[in-house]
């Protein structure tokens, strides 16, 4: 890993919440290295953000997840620009563009989490492990198709959990390229390449696109309801009342966008991974019952492909020796948490067998993913199917990440391969 640190602390600061620095992974990386090293609850005021604490630690991260009334999510559950928030509470007169998990606390998260919970749960996943394995032989056979070389993130890591994801909701197949390109404007918004525009407001036009296919598809479900996710949120009860149209429509947002773009950036850093490891590689084609869930979260702690979340302080307190004072944010770098040395034994070693699920890469506490379970069914689905047919895959190009701090990966990988 090439060091690149910028000592001077304006520098720093600056450069950790520049998009286009993270579509350089080994970039990000040392200064997150460097921080964990040198300061790790660190102050950080880079222009055009509101101050907050910068934590890269795995124990400290941990320490605020484990607190959810000490820490919240309100005012800013994710990193963003002063004039992005002004011009959000502007427009809509709102905090959010979107009310879902992601930007609740107490008791309403609770109780929305609640309304999907056993539906996402393990035991009740069980019964889409054929369909999920029918759509992993799909996605490989396109590889056949493909003659030998692709970009697997665009022919195939992108499409295959959009395809699972909307089999749960019920969403047509001719609808996902509409939903794929949402989706990308929406976490690729900083990306020069799936931005939908330079102005202010292209995020909001974003957010209306899917607000209105979503209403349509509330109004079909409680019409015509069906055994799929989209029938059970629409018709969802919270305190014996139909939940809002501004919380259905974050549900199927969330469900939506980040039920299949994390997944597919943990498919494809996952395989990139595995290319520039071939002994791991050939330890999990060799064995792939033993070794596929150690791997899986290895995938996850390698990739992370939620860079971050942010939560707010309610009192005055510590944690690691700094003082926060109520009001002040934090910014949790669970990337840089899943490469700490104080947690995991050569944190830059990509290993198969890695023991233990210590990664944050689902998050932590109350907040942690609620597709879990699904996204290990998926990548466990498509790996075990590569590997079985796919004899040898290299390099054919340079890989290319996403200009992103918050949801991110590779959006290139061009892929030379030999199928069985």
């Amino acid at each position: 890993m090439e060091s690149q640190i910028f000592v001077e602390s304006p520098s720093l600061d600056n450069a950790i919440v520049e998009s286009r620095r993270w579509a350089d992974e080994d970039w990000v990386h040392s200064q997150f290295a460097w921080l964990r090293e040198n300061s790790p609850i660190r102050k950080m005021s880079p222009n055009g953000f509101e101050p907050f604490w910068c934590i890269t630690r795995h124990a400290d991260i941990r320490t605020i997840e484990s607190d959810k009334k000490l820490f919240i999510n309100d005012p800013r559950p994710i990193l963003t620009p002063r004039m992005f928030d002004a011009v959000v509470q502007q427009l809509t007169g709102r905090r959010h563009l979107v009310r879902s998990l992601v930007t609740m606390d107490d008791p309403d998260h609770n109780r929305y989490r609640a309304l999907t919970q056993q539906w996402f749960s393990r035991t009740n996943l069980v019964a889409l492990t054929e369909r999920i394995d029918q759509l992993a032989r799909e996605y490989v056979d396109r590889l056949a198709e493909f003659g030998g070389e692709c970009d697997f993130v665009k022919d195939v890591a992108i499409w295959y959990p959009l395809r699972v994801i909307m089999s749960i909701l019920g969403i047509p197949e001719q609808d996902e390229p509409f939903m794929m390109k949402l989706t990308q404007e929406l976490f690729g918004g900083s990306d020069p390449d799936t931005r939908r525009s330079f102005e202010s407001s292209a995020l909001m036009d974003v957010i209306s696109d899917f607000e209105s296919y979503f209403e349509e598809l509330t109004r079909n479900r409680r019409a015509n309801p069906t055994d799929d996710v989209a029938s059970l949120v629409a018709n969802a009860k919270i305190d014996d009342k139909p939940v809002p149209d501004r919380e259905t429509n974050g549900y199927y947002n969330i469900i939506a966008t980040a039920g299949h773009d994390t997944t597919s950036s943990s498919v494809s850093g996952g395989l990139l991974a595995l290319m520039e490891h071939p002994n791991e590689m050939e330890k999990l084609r060799r064995d792939p019952d033993q070794y596929m869930p150690s791997a899986i979260n290895e995938v996850v702690r390698w990739v992370s492909p939620v860079r971050q979340f942010m939560r707010t302080a309610t009192a005055d307190c510590k944690v690691a020796g700094a003082d926060i004072a109520a009001g002040e944010a934090c910014v949790l770098w669970f990337l840089s948490a899943n490469r700490d040395a104080a947690v995991f034994d050569e944190p830059f070693a990509f290993r198969v067998d890695r023991s233990g699920m210590k990664h944050l890469g689902f998050g932590f506490g109350a907040h942690t993913c609620l597709g879990q379970h699904l996204a290990r069914m998926e990548m466990s689905a498509l790996f075990r199917e590569l590997l079985r047919r796919v004899d040898h895959v290299e390099l054919n190009g340079e890989p290319r990440y996403s200009q992103s701090t918050f949801v991110g990966g590779l959006k290139s990988l061009p892929i030379r391969y030999r199928m069985r």
